[in-house]
């Protein structure tokens, strides 16, 4: 285990972003469509800012337990666990499957993938 600042910086940015998302946009792409992929990127940053674990090996297990995720919204699980009116459950697994939803979350690993190349070709850069 290993504190950085950086992706705990960026967890907290991508945080504070989806709050302002789901308190202030009620829209019908950046709420269900850009909040979809940016929480692929706040739970890498999330796991980045306490492990070192290596890039792709991170970005691959947070896409597959979105794709998890949004397995259990395929199978009903909150209605299998009669949580149905269970506001917290219903935010965190969701209530509705969506093929568009995993679309998003692909998204979300290439936009980790571009910027962790970006980011390490830039820091390579300034250490030359």
């Amino acid at each position: 285990m290993k504190f950085n600042r950086f992706y705990f910086s960026g967890f907290v940015l991508l945080f504070l972003t989806e709050i302002a998302i789901a308190l202030w946009v009620h829209d019908a792409f950046i709420r269900p469509y850009f909040g979809d992929v940016l929480v692929v990127l706040l739970i890498y940053f999330f796991i980045k800012a306490f492990l070192k674990t290596p890039v792709i090996k991170t970005a691959v297990g947070v896409l597959l337990f979105s794709f998890f995720v949004e397995g259990l919204q395929y199978f009903n699980f909150i209605a299998l666990l009669n949580l149905e009116n269970n506001k917290l459950a219903k935010t965190v697994i969701g209530n509705s499957f969506s093929v568009a939803d995993i679309v998003c979350y692909a998204a979300g690993f290439l936009l980790i993938l571009l910027f962790e190349f970006v980011f390490s070709r830039k820091s390579k850069t300034t250490e030359l």
